[in-house]
């Protein structure tokens, strides 16, 4: 008798220490609000979140995280018909896992979380089919084919708003807002496999698109980013839905 009151008793403490912590993501650090260092510490659980999606985390839905895949983007240069138009499609991404939180900001509130982030990540290998028309200055650029690319030094800042709300008991956050801005230190890209186009068209036009790289992404950044925020926003939500408020923030 004594034995099975122990082993509730036990299981009862247990149950109260598991309190703030979600089944599963026990690896999160429950910050206090009221702590100094309260930024730091949902850095810390924010980094040790992303270290472990990089195995994924089948419990919250992700049995696999990579690759990262968008359906697809647009780029507009120039006017006129001879203006060059390219699209992008099936766009996967692999090595945003590799992120990192390097700076965290946060304003807390009874009724409202706002988070500012500074997120690293060293580098993204995209793909994707394309199709384009049009003129690279004397380069005519009308094809398909592969395109790829390699992303060095990401750097994003995304700032998130949320609310809590109250389920069966539990508090959690609703996303009420999100953006994000990203830059890129240097880039290598190019297309290949493109159909009738001969060796030497191919290498001027792979040699235009790699010396300006910088201007090409700063075109596609407008739908890139949009795309972007919308898969963040999907995960973010995602998250605030299943994982109670006070597995991140206490008192």
């Amino acid at each position: 008798m004594k034995s099975i009151l122990l082993v509730c008793v036990c299981s009862l403490l247990i149950g109260v220490q598991a309190i703030g912590r979600y089944r599963g993501l026990e690896f999160l650090e429950p910050c206090s609000r009221r702590d100094y260092n309260v930024e730091n510490c949902l850095a810390r659980s924010a980094n040790a979140l992303t270290e472990h999606f990089r195995h994924g985390l089948p419990q919250l839905g992700y049995p696999e995280v990579e690759p990262i895949i968008l359906d697809e983007l647009h780029i507009a240069l120039g006017g006129g018909p001879d203006g060059y138009r390219a699209q992008f499609k099936n766009i996967t991404a692999r090595g945003v896992s590799t992120l990192r939180v390097t700076g965290l900001r946060a304003r807390i509130s009874e009724d409202e979380v706002q988070l500012q982030l500074a997120l690293s990540i060293p580098k993204i290998r995209a793909a994707a089919k394309y199709r384009s028309s049009g003129t690279l200055l004397l380069v005519k650029a009308s094809g398909a084919g592969d395109y790829w690319g390699e992303y060095e030094g990401v750097k994003a800042k995304v700032f998130i708003r949320a609310k809590p709300f109250v389920v069966q008991g539990r508090n959690y956050l609703r996303l009420q807002q999100l953006k994000m801005d990203f830059s890129v230190q240097n880039i290598k890209m190019g297309v290949e496999n493109v159909r009738d186009s001969n060796a030497i068209i191919l290498a001027a036009l792979n040699l235009f698109i790699n010396t300006n790289s910088q201007e090409l992404l700063k075109e596609m950044k407008p739908d890139l980013r949009r795309k972007l925020v919308q898969v963040m926003t999907s995960f973010v939500e995602r998250i605030f839905a299943q994982v109670p408020y006070d597995a991140w923030i206490i008192d």
